[in-house]
């Protein structure tokens, strides 16, 4: 899901980097306020599961790349202000050190899978599981978020980049940027990831939440 450089053009990836560059600033002055002491480093533990999860991807017809994110579980655990820290701090150290997803691309891909994917999963959760304190509920809840959300968020990458071909053409009309289009694009990404990566996402929140929920529950931000 990581979009490279040179697939957006600064009509799209300027407003994406506005938008990132606000989610960033309201999380730290939340967090700031809110966060607890012994909840720090689970912080970077979040990170850390993020940056590992992250690293078995699949290249995706476009340049861009499929795999599983662990936004949802990060998000239904720790909160979104959280969320969206931890895994934008995984996704700039992705494309500064590794070249994975490019630096113009850094804000596109943050909103995608830091801001998106976990208050898309957080909405799915409480829609499903509400109050419940039923175990299977809240397993299928938490399955439920992490494959809606990871298909919201490559739906999301998709149009971004599908658009390209339409704001952006030389005198010619060939595409400055992606040159695929919608009808091209959104089928290329969401294939990959409702067949194979939603349900890995799905699988592997419901289990995380499923034990963090029996075993440590005080911690979990969606059930207070």
């Amino acid at each position: 899901m990581h979009i490279p450089d040179g697939y957006l053009g600064p009509q799209t990836y300027v407003p994406l980097y506005a938008a990132f560059v606000s989610f960033m600033a309201l999380a730290v002055k939340i967090l700031k306020k809110t966060l607890q002491s012994r909840m720090v480093p689970y912080l970077g533990m979040a990170s850390c599961f993020s940056f590992l999860i992250m690293m078995f991807n699949v290249p995706i017809p476009g340049a861009t790349t499929g795999h599983a994110v662990g936004s949802a579980l990060i998000g239904l655990v720790l909160g979104p202000w959280a969320a969206i820290l931890s895994v934008s701090i995984t996704l700039i150290i992705q494309a500064l050190v590794f070249g994975d997803g490019g630096i113009t691309t850094i804000g596109a891909n943050c909103v995608n899978m830091a801001v998106v994917m976990p208050l898309t999963a957080i909405l799915t959760y409480k829609l499903i599981a509400g109050k419940s304190g039923s175990l299977s509920r809240i397993r299928f809840a938490a399955f439920t978020s992490g494959y809606v959300s990871l298909n919201i968020a490559a739906v999301v990458t998709a149009i971004q980049f599908g658009i390209q071909p339409l704001i952006a053409q030389d005198a010619t009309g060939k595409p400055l940027y992606a040159p695929y289009p919608l009808n091209i694009a959104i089928p290329a990404m969401a294939a990959e990831h409702l067949i194979l990566f939603g349900f890995i996402e799905a699988v592997i929140t419901m289990l995380l939440f499923s034990y963090l929920y029996k075993t440590n529950k005080d911690i979990i931000y969606i059930t207070h």
